[in-house]
């Protein structure tokens, strides 16, 4: 936005960022008593206010925003985007100076309007309006959530992104958590690329989740915005905590306080399963399970594993069963560090493994005991219920 007055010649002296219009409000005095109409001269303010980006800019950094004043005091800074919605920010305690919370968003119209006094309480204002620069790059972000599902009291909401992360602090602030019972939610940054969520504990059943991301006003890394503005709800449902016991060769599921036994294999000694406390992150009615994926040669090729549910990224899994000999279920632990539950071939809902799958949930959380193996890492899988609170 700009203003001018005209100079006499008639010649068009503006700029494409030409700084602030500026004006000063000015102070008269009465008429001086006996009838006589004298009016002083206007007395203007001395303070000199300064807005960054100047009027007409485009192009403009989102970062770019400042307003400040030279002998004066701020006393109001508004800023608004082309829809009239405000900009937060704040003066500083000296009152010569404003900038805002966060950066602006790529691409948008903003005006300013700010205002200052001087030592005499005169008025100075200046207004500035400006355009932000395209972004030259935006990140893709992805997380494991989908919009209004149900998920296990385990549940670790994992966000990943395509460009690798400079400014964690600010991403992190970025995604906030809104819960119906106040459970507190934090995040644990695993490498550049990828931030998990999680309470200190499991969830609470029934809880109501709203995910907040406010991204796109978020520089990523140097010249790398966010891409994303959005709400995403989903719910707690019933809790569901099972564990594998590879000593008894047995899966415990207490599922809302009431507890079943079901019997089970695990890894075998040259192939113990992965220990600790996994989650379910996906689950496959049918599943190809090829042993060269996870760097086991030839060992074995199952083309239809029933009832697979995926523990770990290495490529552990709870499934269906039918082709062991000799029924080692409760008996033997004989998988190549797999959680295995009796089926048929093609699968069967009446089945161990069958049963299993249909009451569980995303989220789930499977815990394996008593294996030789070591416990799996917090960033495998879902598995940062194995990172104490205190460090996540």
């Amino acid at each position: 936005m700009s203003a001018a007055c005209g100079d006499g010649d008639g010649q068009d002296k503006g700029a494409d960022a030409a700084g602030p219009v500026t004006s000063a409000i000015p102070a008269t005095t009465p008429g001086a008593p006996g009838g006589t109409a004298a009016t002083a001269a206007p007395r203007t303010s001395t303070a000199v206010l300064d807005v960054e980006p100047k009027d007409g800019a485009r192009g403009v950094a989102p970062t770019a925003l400042r307003v400040s004043v030279s002998h004066g005091k701020l006393t109001a800074v508004d800023v608004t985007d082309k829809d009239g919605k405000p900009v937060q920010g704040s003066i500083t305690p000296d009152g010569t100076g404003w900038k805002p919370a966060a950066a602006l968003a790529p691409g948008t119209a903003y005006t300013v309007n700010a205002q200052a006094t001087d030592a005499d309480g005169l008025v100075a204002a200046a207004t500035s309006a400006f355009t932000t620069a395209l972004p030259g790059k935006q990140v893709s972000t992805n997380d494991n959530i989908a919009d209004g599902q149900t998920y296990g009291v385990g549940m670790i909401v994992k966000v990943d992104f395509s460009t690798k992360v400079v400014n964690k602090d600010a991403v992190a602030k970025a995604i906030t958590f809104e819960t119906d019972n106040g459970t507190e939610v934090k995040g644990h940054w695993f490498g550049d690329n990828r931030i998990d969520f999680r309470p200190a504990e499991p969830w609470k059943p029934n809880t109501k989740v709203t995910i907040h991301y406010r991204l796109k006003n978020v520089e990523v890394a140097p010249g790398v915005w966010g891409d994303i503005d959005k709400n995403e709800p989903f719910t707690i449902g019933r809790s569901q905590v099972s564990t594998a016991d590879a000593a008894t060769h047995q899966l415990t599921i207490v599922r809302d306080g009431k507890s079943t036994t079901v019997p089970a294999t695990l890894g075998d000694d040259e192939h113990p399963s992965w220990g600790g406390t996994m989650v379910i992150m996906s689950k496959e009615p049918v599943t190809h399970m090829n042993s060269q994926t996870v760097g086991m040669g030839n060992e074995y090729d199952i083309p239809a594993a029933p009832h697979a549910m995926r523990l770990t990224t290495s490529g552990t899994y709870l499934h269906g069963n039918y082709w062991y000999k000799g029924d080692p279920f409760g008996k033997a632990n004989t998988s190549h560090g797999c959680v295995s539950l009796k089926d048929v071939e093609g699968g069967s809902d009446t089945s161990p493994a069958g049963s299993f799958f249909n009451s569980s949930l995303i989220g789930d959380v499977v815990t394996v005991v008593n294996t030789k193996e070591k416990t799996v890492a917090p960033d495998n899988g879902l598995g940062g219920w194995n990172l104490p609170w205190a460090n996540w």
